[in-house]
């Protein structure tokens, strides 16, 4: 799933040579064989605390889609059909979303730093 997403060229692309990934903390417990992929193509890993939505541009991303998949107030009739929909909306989340979630992480861990770990607006 990191090779589909085009980590080696879209991390280095969006944030430049120094760019750090941040691993969502529930694939940690699952993920010995990605820590390997990491460490194999040298991707610095941001060591973030536990269970900081704040800090997880992903929950963003969740938002989004449930919103996308939901537009309308559209509901669906079979379990299929909602997870044609999840994956269809999965791989249409615009470059233009994660590029601003991306640039939004130094805001972010500002913030947070600023509320002494508390919640902020994101």
């Amino acid at each position: 799933m990191l090779q589909r997403a085009s980590l080696m060229t879209e991390g280095p692309r969006l944030c430049g040579n120094d760019w750090v990934f941040q691993q969502d903390n529930a694939a940690v417990h699952n993920a010995r064989l990605t820590k390997e992929f990491f460490q194999e193509n040298n991707i610095t890993l941001l060591d973030h605390p536990a269970c900081s939505p704040d800090l997880n541009p992903i929950e963003n991303i969740w938002g989004w889609m449930a919103r996308e998949v939901y537009k309308n107030g559209h509901q669906f009739q079979t379990v299929d059909a909602l997870r044609e929909a999840i994956f269809n909306t999965w791989s249409n989340v615009p470059t233009s979303l994660l590029e601003t979630l991306a640039s939004s992480m130094p805001k972010r861990l500002f913030e947070v730093i600023n509320k002494n770990g508390g919640a902020t607006h994101y």
